[in-house]
């Protein structure tokens, strides 16, 4: 049986990466590659661990602590280009997110850890971006990134909704961290092609409200947050 909302929901914030795309696969796996040029040699479980839904500076800081390594300055330019560049010709659209969205009987925005350039390429992409307009924030508007509360604070004062009533859409342990410190309902989506094989229960994991593995079943908890049907 699913679980009931904790309360009105005015705003949905969707995460961006592992969300509404399926992109975290083909940025771990360049990260992995990347790495292994700098002799760095991590696997992708622990990109998946460390970096997942955080920053790319909070990453570099890991990285600098875990190896004691600098990276050249040259690494962020490289890295997104070829990141990017594989994006043209991988990435897709979660499925099924497209049809939640347009559906939503409330507002919705985006609050993600990717850079400006990064998010507003990869949203283009997949044909997107109109989805949201303007409603698009990113950890650089932000002292603290995920897993902290202030990217999510920032989404809904912005948008001028309580914290209390707005949901989170996320698939990171950090990402549900962050919606959960920041005192909002939170659900774990678990779609994505770099959730296959996580555990997800755990000491140390984060509990959210509720889990569910496909956008088909968004709306099964919440009906009154889809559109009302004209025909009906």
């Amino acid at each position: 049986m699913e679980p009931a909302l904790m309360s009105e929901i005015d705003l949905v914030i969707f995460d961006c990466d592992g969300v509404l795309i399926d992109s975290e696969l083909i940025s771990a796996r360049m990260l992995v590659a990347e790495l292994a040029g700098q002799d760095v040699h991590v696997d992708l479980p622990y990109v998946a661990h460390h970096f997942l839904g955080r920053s790319y500076p909070v990453v570099i800081s890991q990285i600098r602590k875990e190896f004691g390594l600098e990276l050249p300055p040259e690494f962020e330019v490289e890295y997104r280009a070829r990141l990017l560049a594989a994006f043209d010709t991988e990435l897709q659209e979660m499925p099924g997110v497209r049809a939640v969205i347009e559906a939503l009987d409330v507002p919705c925005c985006v609050a993600t850890s990717s850079s400006p350039p990064r998010v507003e390429r990869a949203l283009e992409i997949v044909d997107m971006a109109g989805l949201f307009g303007a409603n698009i924030f990113t950890a650089s508007e932000v002292r603290n990134g995920k897993p902290a509360p202030d990217l999510f604070l920032h989404a809904a004062a912005r948008m001028q909704v309580p914290r209390e009533r707005c949901l989170v859409i996320e698939d990171s342990f950090n990402g549900i961290r962050s919606g959960l410190a920041a005192g909002m309902e939170v659900w774990h989506f678990t779609g994505g092609s770099h959730m296959a094989g996580v555990a997800l229960d755990g000491p140390d994991l984060p509990v959210p409200q509720r889990r569910f593995a496909s956008f088909d079943e968004f709306f099964q908890p919440a009906p009154h947050l889809r559109k009302a049907d004209p025909a009906a």
